[in-house]
């Protein structure tokens, strides 16, 4: 046996020797030992000038005055200001009539028409199954009573994306060619990818009002940046060989980007449409919120009535639609289907369209037959009235659905919340701080505090940590049933064959289709909002554990069982450890993903930030929604630096040394 084999033998049987965890410690100590030291000065002078354990408010601005003060300046204005008049004013005319033609141009193609078009687009992509797939889910919408509302849903879509779509490619062109604009993009896209949908609702209305306008911009700024961001990643990641030889051709830089740069980044570019439609279709959904119309609208007047009928009825098209635009992009992405060989295929499709159409037209057809209509919104709602008494509180022993979530409210969301709010806003604020610093730097660790302190300074401390302790409690929940899943389908292939399509499935649904069951289910209330966080988050999480325990090194998984170890000494001595970085990712994507759902859940009874956000859009109190919406972002960023593994920061930075070594070594 030899020395290595010796030395390894204890890590794997035992666990390892205690030193082998020193210099961690030594590490963790060495960074928190000046936060003590600091803290040690700083809390009692802070005990002397603010006792107590509230944000104090000497230290609070009241925003109220003058945010209603610039409400009241826009209003008075917006007819007659120049700035409206000839800025804001031609861009919101533009966005009207541009949505408004899409829309004429859906209803004049007819239900025949359209159906065509999705399931001749869909088979040129992907083949015959999609396209059944997608003309089938186009005939559900009408068949539901939804088509009206279907349409206004994706003319919207079609204007949102488009202007996603070219202000995120001009965006990712220019920082995939300049590293000083990528620079200063960076940061900026790193912040709005962390911020829940309904942060972008309140600047739009606050200059655009209520309205069409107002939704399709929030949704162009929520969807623009993963447009952007793989623009400018797959433009920078160009292969160096192919680059170096258009170059010595005598290419001049043109030439390069249209004919090598641009095609070498084709799938960076086709991943960034497709992420681009989802969260387009996500955000034009939760838009309806502000006037945006079309399913959403019918989904947030049914959840207000709490009618799950009428909701899922708006809520099935809103799943079909992402369903075939999710399948349908990333097929045009893979460049399998029969549109990957060009020929008078389109011509064929856009022909047959065209026909359709007509033929629609003159039959005077254009409109969804009303006795093709099925109304499922009767009998979902006995089915709801019959789980809920049956499963709501009927359930013998273990109790209903509503006894569970009142439980849950009980022994988790209240205490947790009881506790935040007792801990004195300097522990609160250096326990953030110790949080970062452990898994970042002091840049990571004095971002995090001031953006928690720019809550208390907003003046909404106690509902922050309001949605904080409901983020925490989803959190938990997802991770514990996420990383359990997520093992089971590492070592197991057959049980990760069977999760994957409800993965898909579950990852293709915009957030505000996660409240229509849990509402059927749990009632109103933050138990049923952190219900819809979990499941909102859990696919994220399961997929990120299973990939990074798969990846794990398999040498060293074979030297763990040729020592002896057993599968449970396997997983937690060398899957898990070695598989560090990836579930660290995993926590951080479900913290994100949790806290979007939660702030939705305003709208179920979920209370704190996002019933703030929801009152002021409601109220027209923009002084009280965009104070909510600021801590929301503040909030977001708090917990994506508390949360977001160093490797991930520190990345740009060793490649950017690389490739300063690389110059050194050959200027030498």
């Amino acid at each position: 046996m030899t020395a290595a084999t010796t030395a390894t033998r204890p890590s794997v049987e035992r666990g390892g020797p205690p030193a082998a965890l020193s210099p961690a410690r030594h590490r963790a100590l060495g960074k928190l030992l000046p936060l003590v030291l600091f803290a040690a000065v700083l809390v009692p002078l802070a005990l002397t000038r603010w006792p107590g354990t509230a944000w104090p408010g000497a230290l609070t601005v009241d925003l109220s005055a003058p945010l209603g003060g610039a409400s009241d300046w826009i209003i008075d204005n917006r007819d007659s200001h120049p700035l409206f008049l000839y800025f804001f004013g031609h861009i919101s005319n533009a966005v009207v009539l541009s949505v408004r033609g899409v829309y004429l141009l859906l209803l004049a193609a007819g239900w025949a028409g359209v159906t065509a078009a999705a399931g001749l687009i869909a088979w040129r992509v992907a083949g015959v199954r999609l396209a059944l797939t997608a003309a089938a889910s186009f005939a559900v919408c009408g068949v539901l009573g939804m088509w009206v509302p279907t349409m206004q849903t994706l003319a919207l879509m079609v204007v949102a994306v488009t202007a996603s779509v070219v202000l995120g490619a001009l965006l990712g062109l220019a920082a995939g060619l300049s590293d000083r604009l990528y620079r200063a993009l960076r940061p900026l896209l790193d912040t709005m990818q962390v911020l829940p949908a309904f942060a972008y609702l309140l600047p739009v209305v606050l200059v655009f009002g209520i309205g069409v306008p107002a939704a399709v911009l929030a949704t162009v700024v929520y969807a623009a940046p993963p447009m952007a961001r793989l623009t400018a990643l797959g433009l920078r990641e160009a292969d160096r060989g192919v680059m170096e030889a258009v170059s010595s051709l005598g290419a001049t830089a043109r030439q390069r980007l249209l004919t090598a740069r641009l095609p070498l980044a084709r799938e960076q570019l086709l991943l960034g449409l497709n992420q681009t439609i989802m969260m387009a279709l996500s955000m034009a959904v939760i838009a309806s919120v502000i006037g945006a119309g079309g399913l959403g609208d019918r989904v947030y007047q049914a959840l207000a009535s709490v009618d799950v009928g009428a909701a899922l009825a708006a809520g099935l098209p809103i799943v079909l639609l992402a369903v075939v635009l999710d399948r349908t992009t990333a097929a045009a992405g893979s460049g399998t289907g029969p549109g990957a060989r060009r020929g008078l295929g389109w011509a064929v499709a856009a022909l047959a369209t065209v026909l359709v159409a007509i033929a629609g037209r003159l039959t005077d057809r254009l409109d969804w037959p009303g006795t093709w209509t099925v109304n499922i919104a009767e009998p979902v709602n006995r089915a709801v009235d019959w789980m809920t008494t049956h499963l709501y509180s009927g359930v013998p022993v273990i109790g209903g659905t509503a006894d569970w979530a009142g439980h849950f409210t009980t022994w988790a969301l209240d205490p947790l919340r009881g506790g935040l709010q007792a801990l004195p806003w300097w522990a609160v604020l250096l326990l953030v701080a110790a949080l970062a610093l452990l898994i970042g730097t002091w840049r990571t660790a004095l971002t995090a505090v001031l953006a928690m302190a720019a809550i208390g300074v907003l003046g909404v401390w106690k509902p922050s940590l309001d949605t904080l302790s409901q983020v925490l409690a989803a959190v938990a929940v997802t991770l514990v049933i996420g990383f359990a899943a997520g093992i089971a389908a590492a070592r197991s292939a057959r049980l990760e064959a069977l999760l994957r399509p409800v993965l898909d499935v579950f990852q293709t649904l915009p957030q505000f289709v996660y409240l229509i069951p849990v509402v059927a289910l749990f009632g109103v209330g933050r138990a049923p909002a952190v219900a819809a966080a979990v499941v909102y988050a859990l696919p994220a999480v399961v997929r990120i554990t299973t990939q990074g325990l798969r990846q794990v090194d398999p040498a060293a998984m074979e030297s763990a069982r040729s020592l002896g170890a057993t599968g449970g000494q396997q997983l937690r001595q060398v899957q898990l450890p070695l598989a560090g970085p990836a579930l660290r990712l995993a926590l951080n994507q479900g913290v994100v993903l949790v806290l979007a759902v939660v702030i939705i859940g305003g709208l179920v009874g979920g209370g704190a930030l996002g019933y703030d956000v929801v009152f002021g859009l409601a109220q027209g109190d923009l002084a009280t929604g965009l104070v909510a919406g600021a801590a929301i972002v503040c909030l977001g960023l708090m917990l994506d630096r508390v949360t977001q593994p160093a490797e991930r920061r520190t990345e740009r930075m060793k490649r950017h040394t690389a490739r300063r070594t690389g110059r050194t070594r050959k200027a030498a």
